[in-house]
């Protein structure tokens, strides 16, 4: 029987059933460390009881080159990029690495990163437990490379990780549209191994449909990503506009000896600075703030929900 490209909706079906297998495997795999183990250990270890039952779901499929159970379901068979054979092991292993050790490694270091370098800005000194685990030896080595920086460089570098952080999602979101349009690679580690799929039935009178609703879907997507893009662009703008503003009105800060040696009254004094009101702002609620606090005050809480 002549072998045909599978189409997006029998790729995703595939996905959406590897993962329903996958979820049981992990719940069944917490379940197990948290009742031998205890609560403590499981919390403290759940990411590596996931990975490694990730793991042993994909050795035993894809890594022995058997089919998926939702590969199984819809007949669908691996290929590598010469549509001719089943993926090489040296592939596989390369879709293994990428598609559980490499998403959880980044996440790690992005995770550790951005807690050592909030923890050193606030003045705190995470000091974590002592062991072997990767965190721990993760968690020393960012620890002695944040020492190395200065204020300002680290108040960088927390930013470099939160825009990494949503560069990795609209990464994800981009291949998804992507995948939408050429039906080719689901997964970006699929994409990476240069593994795809060829279905085992021959070509139905709908598939043409299935890719054009999906080329629809992608135009949707892609319009929901620019859309998305612009506005996060447009916060990172208004909060460096607004950080300029603060050091702006900061440095054209002036106070005379007298003003300095003389208490200001209660009602003359900013609530956020407990100091005399700099450059008075009133917000809509009728409250007075200095300038630069409110600013700054807002500055943060766009970064925090953003």
């Amino acid at each position: 029987m002549p072998l045909a490209p599978a189409n997006q909706a029998q790729l995703i079906r595939s996905c959406q059933k590897d993962d329903y297998y996958r979820t049981v495997l992990r719940n069944n795999a917490n379940e197990a460390v948290q009742t031998l183990a205890g609560s403590r250990l499981w919390l403290h270890w759940r990411k590596e009881v996931e990975l490694l039952s990730d793991v042993t779901y994909l050795t035993l499929t894809t890594l022995s080159g058997f089919q998926t159970l939702g590969e199984e379901y819809v007949n669908i068979v691996q290929v590598d990029p010469s549509k001719r054979q089943i993926p090489s092991r040296a592939r596989r292993s390369l879709f293994v690495l990428f598609h559980a050790f490499f998403p959880y490694l980044l996440d790690k270091l992005l995770v550790c990163l951005e807690n050592e370098l909030e923890g050193s800005q606030d003045g705190r000194r995470r000091t974590g437990s002592a062991g072997w685990g990767l965190s721990c030896w993760l968690r020393l080595w960012v620890q002695r490379g944040v020492c190395l920086l200065t204020g300002e460089q680290r108040r960088v570098w927390l930013s470099a990780v939160g825009i990494a952080q949503q560069t990795v999602a609209l990464v994800h979101r981009l291949h998804t549209t992507l995948f939408y349009l050429s039906s080719s690679f689901y997964h970006l580690s699929k994409r990476a191994a240069g593994i795809s799929y060829l279905r085992v039935e021959g070509l139905r009178g709908d598939d043409a449909s299935i890719r054009t609703t999906y080329r629809l879907l992608a135009a949707v997507s892609l319009l929901q990503l620019l859309g998305s893009v612009a506005l996060q662009v447009g916060s990172f703008r208004q909060r460096q506009r607004a950080r300029q503003e603060w050091k702006l009105f900061r440095s054209l800060r002036s106070v005379s000896p007298s003003q300095v040696s003389s208490p200001a009254p209660s009602a003359a004094r900013c609530i956020l600075c407990l100091e005399a009101r700099r450059n008075s702002t009133c917000t809509p609620c009728g409250h007075l703030f200095c300038w630069e606090c409110i600013t700054e005050w807002c500055n943060t809480k766009v970064g925090l929900a953003s």
